[in-house]
C-alpha cells in the first residue's frame, strides 16, 4: 500500500477544512485518515462492507433503555479501557479506574454503614467490605460518598433480572469524618457479558470467551477531587487473566480475610481519590 493518500482521501480532508469547530476538524480530519487507511489496508469487497454495515445496524438496533451495545463493543474491542487511560491519569498510590460498564443504575438511597445491600436472599452468606476514602498521603477526604453494584451469583445484575427486587446489590454510602466506609454482600462470581446479539457474535467469530472475573463496581467522589470509577476483584477468580473487557488491573485484586477484631471474612479495599485537576485550554 502507497503511503501517498488516495484522491478520494485527499478530497474530503479537504472539505474538512471549512470545519468551524477546531476540536470536531481535528477529530474528523484523523478519523477520516485512519478509516481510509484502514480500507486501503484491508480492501473489503462490497459483499464485506455491507456485512460491516448490517453489523453496525444491528448493533445500534439491539440497543434500549437497558442495554448499550455500542458499550458492549467498545468495552470488547479494548477502547473503553484505553480511553480510560488517557482521560483519568492518576498520580502514585492513587486507586486505579477501570471501566464503567453499562449496569450503572443512578444513585441509591443512602443506606447506612456497614448494611447489607442484598436484598431478598434471606440466610446467603455475607461478606464485608470496608475500607477509607483517602488521599495518597493517608488523610481522609471529608464528604465523600461511595456506591456500589454488582451482579448476583446467577451472573445478572437486578435490572436484567426480573426475579431480583430492583435495587438488589446497590448501594450508596456516606463516609463520615474518618473517611471510613463498610457494607456487606455477598461474594461476587464471575459471569458473561450479555452475549446474545451482535457483539457476542463477533466474540465467538473471533475465538473469544464473553467472561468477566468476578468483582465489585465502585463510584467514589468528593468536592475538589477527581471522581473514581473501580472495581474490586476477587482473588482467585477465574477470567482474571482474561477478561473479556479488558478491565483487570493487579492493584484492583484483593483477597477476603479475617477481620483483625470481629474475625469476619472482610475485603479490605480503600478508594484513594487525586485532587481534581486544573481545567486545560
Amino acid at each position: 500500500m502507497s503511503n501517498a493518500p488516495h484522491p478520494i482521501t485527499r478530497e474530503v480532508l479537504a472539505r474538512l477544512e471549512a470545519c468551524p469547530d477546531p476540536r470536531l476538524r481535528q477529530v474528523m480530519t484523523s478519523l477520516v485518515r485512519h478509516l481510509h487507511d484502514f480500507v486501503r489496508d484491508v480492501a473489503p469487497g462490497e459483499d464485506e462492507w455491507r456485512a460491516a454495515v448490517d453489523f453496525l445496524t444491528a448493533t445500534g438496533q439491539r440497543c434500549d433503555d437497558r442495554r448499550q451495545e455500542f458499550i458492549l463493543l467498545s468495552d470488547t474491542l479494548g477502547v473503553t479501557m484505553l480511553v480510560d487511560a488517557l482521560a483519568h491519569p492518576k498520580p502514585p498510590g492513587a486507586t486505579e479506574s477501570t471501566i464503567f460498564g453499562p449496569f450503572y443504575a443512578g444513585e441509591q438511597p443512602t443506606s447506612p454503614l456497614g448494611a447489607a445491600i442484598a436484598r431478598g436472599e434471606p440466610g446467603a452468606a455475607l461478606v464485608r467490605v470496608a475500607g477509607r476514602v483517602r488521599t495518597v498521603d493517608g488523610a481522609p477526604v471529608a464528604g465523600a460518598t461511595v456506591e456500589v453494584w454488582q451482579a448476583a451469583p446467577n451472573g445478572l445484575y437486578d435490572t436484567q433480572d426480573p426475579a431480583q427486587p430492583r435495587g438488589n446489590l446497590r448501594g450508596t454510602f456516606r463516609p463520615g469524618d474518618d473517611g471510613a466506609y463498610a457494607f456487606r454482600t455477598l461474594l461476587p462470581a464471575p459471569y458473561p457479558i450479555p452475549d446474545d446479539g451482535p457483539v457476542g457474535q463477533l466474540l465467538r467469530a473471533t475465538g473469544r470467551h464473553p467472561f468477566r472475573p468476578a468483582h465489585i463496581h465502585f463510584l467514589a467522589h468528593a468536592p475538589g477531587y477527581e471522581r473514581l470509577v473501580t472495581h474490586a476483584f476477587l482473588a482467585g477468580s477465574e477470567y482474571l487473566d482474561s477478561d473479556t473487557v479488558f478491565g483487570v488491573k493487579p492493584s484492583l485484586v484483593v483477597a477476603p480475610a479475617p477481620d483483625p477484631e470481629t474475625g469476619e471474612p472482610t475485603l479490605a479495599f480503600d478508594l484513594v481519590l487525586s485532587p481534581r485537576r486544573a481545567p486545560t485550554g
